[in-house]
């Protein structure tokens, strides 16, 4: 009797598991958190690759024109996208990579100097606003922060501080721009920052807005 009645119990056990297994995947693909495939378990974002970055509004720029000093300068990007330089004026550097600005400044140069040699570092960097990671609400120091590739939740959260002190972080969510609207996601920063969970440490992507609401007390 026993090994009948335990031999009809193993299907049973078995469907319970699939229906378990089932709603486990529907909480999952309800669109609540984000993906496991988007979570990293270490490392951090790259740094800014200068050959490819598109200089934004706000941006710092170290122009340097080769055996000419007194014509090299440090400008800041307008909020009109432009900037002006000693014999340049006025020319857009908004979307443009430094080199592509670079050889624009050598155009305008070479009415007033043979062969001019420019170089654009970018010192200060703000990015375009669809390139930018948004933190508002209770963090330490909620501010924008320009997007970088490879970055972290962890790196947005080192960039603003931390939480501020009444921040609910594991109420936080990430909103992501999705195909007709916007996607919410649910974060668990308290678990990231103060005990060291990796898994909760997502892949940023540019535009993407964190939303750190206020504890209840």
């Amino acid at each position: 009797m026993n090994l009948i009645a335990n031999s009809n119990s193993k299907p049973r056990l078995w469907c319970q598991f699939a229906l378990l297994v089932m709603l486990t995947s529907g909480c999952v693909s309800s669109g609540q958190t984000l993906p496991q495939r988007e979570a990293v378990s270490s490392g951090g974002a790259s740094e800014v690759d200068q050959a490819n970055y598109r200089i934004g509004p706000g941006d710092s720029l170290q122009i340097f024109v080769w055996r000419n000093p007194e014509i090299s300068t440090t400008v800041p990007v307008r909020p009109d996208g432009k900037i002006s330089t000693p014999l340049v004026e006025d020319m857009v550097a908004v979307g443009k990579t430094p080199s592509v600005l670079a050889r624009d400044m050598e155009q305008v140069l070479s009415r007033y100097i043979k062969s001019p040699s420019v170089n654009v570092i970018v010192s200060g960097f703000q990015g375009l606003p669809e390139e930018q990671v948004r933190v508002v609400g209770h963090a330490a120091n909620p501010q924008t922060v320009p997007y970088r590739e490879g970055m972290t939740i962890l790196d947005i959260m080192i960039s603003v501080g931390g939480l501020g002190e009444f921040a609910a972080g594991n109420r936080a969510k990430l909103v992501r721009k999705a195909e007709g609207g916007t996607a919410e996601y649910r974060l668990r920063l308290d678990d990231l920052i103060n005990d060291g969970d990796m898994e909760q440490n997502v892949a940023i992507q540019p535009g993407d807005v964190i939303i750190i609401p206020e504890t209840f007390f």
